[in-house]
């Protein structure tokens, strides 16, 4: 259990920690000697308890209970109070604190209070994870009973009447991720994406029907709401999803023995799709990808490190990119070191052999012919005529 004490009296605040530690060091213990501090830690850290004096400078010891209360409902809170401050502690028991301590505070008191807060905090967490797992276990359970349906295979004796009664009139939604490499993130962010706004425009679920396709079954407030909940959907994948991908929406339907048809036209519709960038926001992988290029040129950049930085295929990133940045990856990166290539040798004197390394190439004679291929001269030639200028002025002033 995790543990934050907050008071502003350095002996209260280490005798609390002393007796605690003593009574139980597998507790993690966590100090604020002012509720800013404790602001602090309660924003950077999961506290299960929070120990709190009443009256301290700024902020009351009441103040930062209602700012985190409605916030982390699970925690726990208890007060510390002089006598004459009882007032404030009926007054944090009604807003939901555990209990409290009175000053001068007693150690056997400080481990009562602990130990039962303790056992709460145990059990709380043992249903908490029964209820995770339960709706974990349904989840699944939902996920393969229905799976098995709109495939049109048995489902046994499972009763899907109160799922039928619940969805009169429904719509399918698939969401189809197209990509050679494994896609469990985009299946997460899609789903969670999915059921948010399903649940924002009606009700309904969604199922991780296979390694490429979501699908989700919804009953909408209103009959009219569909094109908004799709692009809704389409706004918020474009974001976030960095594979291509289509959102397929069914009409509405009222007869759950349809939805095995259904679904394979949508599936069929899916694998006649031409993809197109703008659907997907290939245009925001590619301005990723020129970003990292532009800090990172003196590395070892392949085309593969860079589309599995966008999370692309390889060959489908290599078209974006000449799409969206009107030149190859190749020759776009070429271009990126030959430009610092210049501004380095008209601005130092490094050799050329450091030029090179710095830019990204071990071998100096390949940068040179790089550079002389792109500006029709050699590095050091075109260092010289830079510097030429500079000497023809500095004569031409001499001789006046």
């Amino acid at each position: 259990m995790n543990i934050l004490i907050v008071d502003d009296e350095k002996v209260i605040r280490e005798g609390m920690v002393r007796t605690i530690q003593q009574h139980a060091p597998s507790f993690r213990l966590f100090i604020a000697a002012s509720p800013e501090e404790a602001v602090q830690v309660l924003r950077s850290h999961s506290i299960d308890l929070v120990m709190t004096d009443i009256l301290m400078p700024g902020m009351t010891g009441l103040e930062l209970m209602k700012l985190f209360f409605e916030r982390t409902p699970r925690m726990k809170w208890v007060v510390i109070s002089a006598h004459s401050e009882f007032a404030y502690a009926q007054e944090a028991i009604r807003l939901g604190a555990k209990d409290y301590l009175l000053k001068p505070i007693g150690k056997e008191r400080i481990v009562a209070v602990i130990d039962r807060l303790h056992g709460e905090w145990q059990n709380e967490t043992a249903l908490s994870l029964d209820a995770a797992e339960l709706k974990s276990s349904l989840k699944y359970l939902r996920e393969a009973i229905f799976q098995r349906w709109a495939s049109g295979l048995d489902i046994g004796c499972f009763d899907m009447r109160p799922l039928i009664q619940r969805h009169a009139a429904f719509h399918l939604l698939m969401v189809n991720l197209n990509s050679d490499r494994s896609t469990h993130v985009e299946h997460f962010m899609v789903e969670n994406v999915l059921s948010e706004l399903i649940d924002q425009h009606g009700h309904g679920f969604v199922v991780s029907f296979d390694k490429q396709n979501l699908l989700g079954l919804v009953t909408l407030h209103s009959a009219c709401d569909m094109l908004n909940l799709t692009e809704s959907i389409k706004a918020q994948l474009k974001r976030i999803v960095k594979v291509p991908y289509q959102v397929l929406p069914s009409a509405q339907m009222s007869d759950f023995g349809l939805i095995p048809e259904q679904l394979r036209k949508l599936r069929l519709t899916a694998s006649a799709h031409v993809y197109e960038p703008k659907e997907w926001g290939g245009e925001r992988a590619i301005e990723l990808a020129v970003q990292y290029m532009k800090a990172h040129f003196h590395e070892d950049l392949s085309l593969e490190r860079m589309a599995a930085y966008v999370y692309l295929n390889p060959v489908y990133f290599s078209q974006l990119f000449k799409q969206k940045a009107g030149q190859g990856f190749k020759d776009y990166l070429i271009s990126l070191r030959m430009d610092q290539a210049k501004l380095l040798l008209s601005s130092t004197g490094l050799r050329l052999a450091d030029i090179a390394a710095r830019i990204g190439y071990q071998d100096i004679r390949h940068f040179a012919q790089l550079f002389r291929r792109k500006f029709e001269m050699t590095p050091t030639e075109y260092r010289q005529q830079r510097e030429q200028p500079q000497i023809n002025i500095h004569n031409t002033i001499t001789d006046q």
